[in-house]
């Protein structure tokens, strides 16, 4: 039987988190507790002698902290729940990252890495996309098509290691505590080709099907939308809400990801601001059963 601390610390499921969830979750409840104590971080560095920005990067769940530090923390910040501490302390131990960006892993980029950890743990993602299908909905020949052009200049990735780190981030939808994943993307995604018309096929084909399931909602922005109504052209982005141990409430974040700038945004403003603009889009686009009979018609173009 699973404890309560455990489910807490798995979202509800038997499964660990990854390294790097738990090491942003136990920021997030960090910085919640902090603010709830009304102190600042050069308050709490202070106290374990460490400075400010130092605790920003723990908060932030870009640092490991020592186990002596964190039950100093918690002391500061007057945490007396022995299951609370208990909980702090498991997610604590477990944010190591040792050996696990080897083998096919090693081809995610050193910035996406986390997006990929977040991910695997999200119950809830929404994204935008605007010229691409995305990732977690590509068919197999269709990820092959969007490398084909890539130099495999020696020592580089191969192009099994490239396909095989891309389909392995569908396989959480074959998990039992799957995420829901609600896509808006635009109509050109669907058009631009990558490969020639029988890989567009297949991918439109393998669209369709995922659409059928009930934890995906896929939606279609056509080119006829008015741009007062919702234009998806310069979107792109993703939201992951990550269930997180305690009364701190789901971590919440954008992923944005763009040729030379990769961000995470955690403060309130940026995801509210980035909640509102994602119901704008999607009350703008098709519904999901009228996006799939749209799919069918790009399907029937090929």
């Amino acid at each position: 039987m699973i404890s309560h601390s455990a489910r807490m610390l798995t979202g509800g499921s038997s499964r660990m988190a990854t390294p790097t969830t738990r090491k942003k979750q136990l920021g997030y409840a960090l910085r919640y507790l902090r603010e709830q104590a009304g102190l600042n971080q050069v308050d709490a560095g202070a106290h374990i002698r460490k400075p400010g920005n130092r605790m920003a990067e723990v908060e932030n769940g870009q640092r490991n902290l020592a186990h002596g530090d964190l039950i100093l923390l918690l002391q500061l910040y007057g945490v007396t729940d022995d299951e609370r501490i208990t909980t702090l302390t498991q997610l604590r131990e477990g944010t190591s990252q040792r050996k696990r960006w080897t083998g096919y892993r090693a081809v995610y980029p050193e910035q996406f890495r986390m997006f990929v950890d977040l991910e695997e743990d999200a119950d809830l993602i929404r994204m935008v996309e605007a010229e691409v299908i995305p990732g977690l909905l590509q068919c197999e020949s269709y990820v092959r098509a969007l490398y084909a052009d890539r130099p495999m200049h020696e020592g580089a990735f191969t192009m099994g290691a490239l396909v095989e780190s891309r389909l392995a981030r569908q396989k959480i939808f074959t998990k039992p505590d799957a995420p829901q994943l609600m896509v808006v993307m635009s109509e050109s995604s669907l058009r631009r080709w990558q490969g020639g018309p029988e890989v567009m096929r297949e991918q439109v084909d393998h669209l369709v099907a995922m659409s059928k399931w009930s934890n995906v909602q896929l939606q279609v922005l056509p080119f006829r939308t008015p741009t007062d109504k919702g234009d998806c052209v310069g979107y792109r982005f993703t939201l992951l809400r990550v269930p997180s141990p305690g009364i701190s409430g789901p971590l919440e974040l954008v992923y944005i990801d763009q040729v030379i700038d990769t961000r995470y945004l955690e403060d309130k403003p940026a995801v509210a601001a980035h909640d509102t603009l994602w119901h704008q889009l999607s009350a703008a686009a098709l519904s999901p059963e009228d996006s799939r009979a749209f799919i069918r018609d790009v399907a029937s173009d090929l």
